[in-house]
């Protein structure tokens, strides 16, 4: 009898885990939903590694691996809580405790899908990769490696179905290594038969390259449908996927080199594979951008206006613009006391506050005046500026970094507003409905964050 089989729903793991039901079940043991008693009934997942294999060199894998995970901090990436070690039954028990992220993993979704005849979509592809991408750049940077991305370990939140990365393989392959060594057999490379690329499942060789080839199967897998075996030739080794899919020839530029058959031929990083998925028509828009992120400065696009630069230099106390002009786009100086910023990137809106109370230009319709005048005072603006502050001082009486924060309102945004994709924030009366909606995101999420929620 497998010493998991005690664990039924309702018993009580050192009493303050309380097991709710099984998820699921794999070669290394169970996996549970649980409640954790000590922080109001929390819920966590723990994930048991059976049989434990009682090695000091085991032992210590297992610490050192699991603290990387513990000090990883990421919003798409479940929080590992402890590593637990109990006795059940009279024998030693090993559980990895993290946070629970409610939702479907991709694979779900795609099989909910197939059901109606459908697949996803290219632009859902493509999003997914620009929001897992920055994810991976992350773990890449803690000199990690996931080693067992597939469609089954991502999970789509259901509270702003943003993509969470779940099941790290390096724990897997502590625990397969220690297991075969105990038996005096050779060590074994964890990964998935099918998205782990060869050097990876032959050899035990991982890189970020690595899982960038993964995550490139994955994607094929949600856009086609099929299985990783109906779309790899084995003898010639190349990835037959346009007889079942039509891309543009970008993604399919990109999707080949992530799924080349060398490592070295691959994107050498999470980094090159999302500058490589941006739009070329965008590169002038993204290159300002970029510069004015270096500056301190965020600018935002207006259409529609006539107002030129007074100077070819931006004065420090002044935030730039960026004006959209017959399809031309010029930094403008705009004295403000401080502004929120809107900007248009790929397939997300970029909201970023440069400094505490900031403001969005005056409201409803934005008179032309010279770059050194103030703009006169309305009620709305007013309105407006309190609203803001109050968003701001909440922010930074809960210590949390501007830039993830917004960035974390802009994507719960886009996902409850998919509607508002690709649209451009304008100073007309029309766009004040979408400024209200965007303040009401980021309220709720500090209302969350200010009740003992995670960011």
């Amino acid at each position: 009898m497998s010493n998991s089989s005690l664990l039924t729903p309702g018993s009580t793991l050192e009493k303050r885990y309380r097991i709710l039901r099984e998820l699921g079940r794999g070669g290394f043991g169970r996996t549970y939903l649980a409640e954790d008693i000590n922080r109001y009934n929390e819920p966590c997942v723990l994930k048991e590694f059976s049989p434990v294999v009682h090695s000091p060199k085991a032992a210590e894998l297992f610490d050192r691996e699991s603290s990387m995970l513990y000090n990883l901090q990421h919003p798409q990436i479940p929080r590992f809580r402890e590593l637990l070690r109990t006795d059940i039954g009279g024998n030693q028990s090993l559980f990895l405790v993290q946070d629970y992220i409610k939702g479907q993993t991709y694979e779900e979704i795609l099989i909910s899908r197939q059901q109606q005849g459908k697949n996803f979509t290219e632009p859902e592809v493509t999003q997914l990769l620009f929001q897992l991408l920055p994810v991976l750049e992350y773990i890449h940077s803690k000199n990690l490696i996931h080693r067992d991305i597939s469609p089954d370990n991502i999970i789509q939140h259901d509270a702003d179905k943003l993509p969470f990365l779940i099941d790290f393989g390096s724990v897997k392959q502590i625990a397969a290594n220690a297991v075969l060594q105990s038996n005096g057999q050779s060590d074994t490379a964890i990964g998935k038969q099918g998205y782990s690329p060869t050097e990876q499942m032959r050899q035990g060789k991982v890189s970020p390259a690595s899982d960038l080839y993964a995550l490139g199967v994955t994607a094929l897998v949600l856009l086609t449908g099929k299985k990783p075996q109906k779309l790899y030739d084995i003898n010639g080794k190349t990835w037959d996927w346009r007889s079942h899919v039509t891309l543009s020839s970008n993604l399919g530029t990109v999707l080949d080199k992530m799924l080349a058959e060398q490592p070295g031929d691959r994107y050498q990083s999470a980094k090159e594979v999302r500058e490589a998925l941006k739009d070329p028509k965008l590169s002038q828009i993204g290159s300002i951008i970029s510069q004015m992120v270096t500056m301190n400065f965020v600018g935002r696009p207006f259409k529609n206006t006539t107002q030129t630069a007074t100077s070819n230099h931006t004065p420090v106390h002044q935030t730039p613009q960026i004006v959209k002009n017959n399809s031309t786009f010029k930094l403008i100086p705009w004295k403000f006391i401080g502004s929120l910023s809107v900007v248009l990137v790929p397939g997300m809106l970029a909201f970023s506050v440069v400094k505490s109370g900031f403001t969005l230009p005056k409201l409803p319709d934005l008179p032309k005046f010279s770059s050194r005048q103030q703009p006169p005072d309305t009620s709305l603006e007013q309105a407006e500026i309190i609203r803001q502050e109050k968003i701001g001082k909440r922010r930074k009486n809960l210590n949390i970094n501007q830039d993830i924060f917004y960035q974390k309102v802009d994507e719960l945004y886009y996902n409850k507003y998919p509607e508002f994709q690709g649209r451009t924030l304008t100073e007309k009366p029309e766009d004040a409905e979408i400024r209200r909606k965007w303040y009401e995101v980021a309220e709720d999420l500090l209302d969350k964050l200010e009740k003992g929620g995670r960011l």
